[in-house]
């Protein structure tokens, strides 16, 4: 896979990001596949915590080669002790794991589950289509709930969140306000992939604001954004009000019909979100799955 386009960003004194997407013309593939779709075209970012001879990755990029980048990337710093975290089991947050196949992978119970469960399908290619992710390296320590995680003197929590998957974790540095969070929110909106928890969601954002973070970091956001300051706490706020206006669209018809820019109009003016027109297709596929699964809003 190539790496032509990848942007290795510091992000401060012991942050990396590794973003690969966002790039006019790239693809994976001329044929569907699931890198172009879910990762290339939303762009994709990975992190690594840095601190002397020790670094923790959160999520190991879209490719092997992805991931030998990052590993080579630390190893170039002087980094002698990997520690992988792994966001949730969604396939372009796990798709570099054989880079890290010496290295202690952890994960929550609920995403080496999962992983262990659907581990032949995606090493056959055939989960969500190609390309295959084979070999898949599975967590090799799992927790439930909370744990925390060292790179030399940095101390980093790993917080399950039921946001976006039933499986998601959140990386937070609470010394540096620093807050990692994987597919829980993206810029320009959240990718539905279980609508049926959305009102859990809302409540788990809540949950996530009070960790108070004041820089915040997804896999899928702007590049520019994520380099500068990263995204503050106006990004949960816009994910929910987003979240509770699709809620509002079985019993409103006429939402279905507004196009993101419209739908998102009030998080953009107050500078919470960005607009990227990619989304657009990914808000039509949000819509119509709330819209099929008749879900409304209990709050609203």
């Amino acid at each position: 896979m190539s790496l032509e386009h990848v942007r290795t960003l510091r992000l401060s004194e012991h942050l990396l990001g590794f973003y690969d997407g966002r790039v006019a013309g790239q693809k994976f593939a001329s044929g569907p596949n699931w890198v172009d779709d879910g990762a290339l075209s939303l762009g994709v970012c990975s992190y690594a915590l840095v601190d002397g001879a020790e670094a923790i990755v959160y999520d190991t990029h879209i490719s092997t080669a992805h991931g030998m980048l990052i590993r080579h990337t630390l190893e170039g710093l002087g980094v002698r002790r990997i520690v992988v975290a792994l966001s949730h089991w969604h396939l372009d947050h796990v798709a570099g794991t054989a880079a890290f196949a010496d290295c202690e992978i952890v994960a929550s119970r609920l995403t080496s589950e999962r992983l262990t469960q659907h581990q032949s399908a995606i090493e056959s290619g055939i989960l969500n289509g190609p390309p295959a992710i084979s070999p898949l390296i599975l967590p090799t320590t799992v927790f439930d709930a909370r744990t925390r995680l060292t790179a030399g003197k940095l101390r980093a929590d790993l917080i399950e969140f039921d946001i976006h998957s039933v499986d998601g974790t959140a990386l937070h540095v609470a010394d540096d306000g620093v807050l990692l969070v994987g597919d829980m929110l993206e810029d320009t909106i959240t990718y539905v992939t279980e609508p049926e928890r959305l009102e859990r969601h809302l409540d788990e954002l809540d949950r996530l604001r009070e960790l108070r973070a004041r820089r915040i970091y997804p896999d899928h956001g702007s590049d520019r954004v994520i380099a500068a300051t990263g995204y503050s706490e106006g990004f949960i706020l816009a994910t929910q009000r987003y979240i509770r206006d699709l809620l509002r669209v079985p019993r409103e018809p006429a939402l279905a019909d507004l196009d993101l820019r419209t739908f998102v109009a009030a998080s953009l003016e107050a500078g919470w979100i960005t607009y990227y027109e990619p989304y657009e297709r990914v808000h039509r596929r949000n819509v119509e799955r709330v819209a099929g699964e008749g879900l409304t809003s209990t709050s609203a």
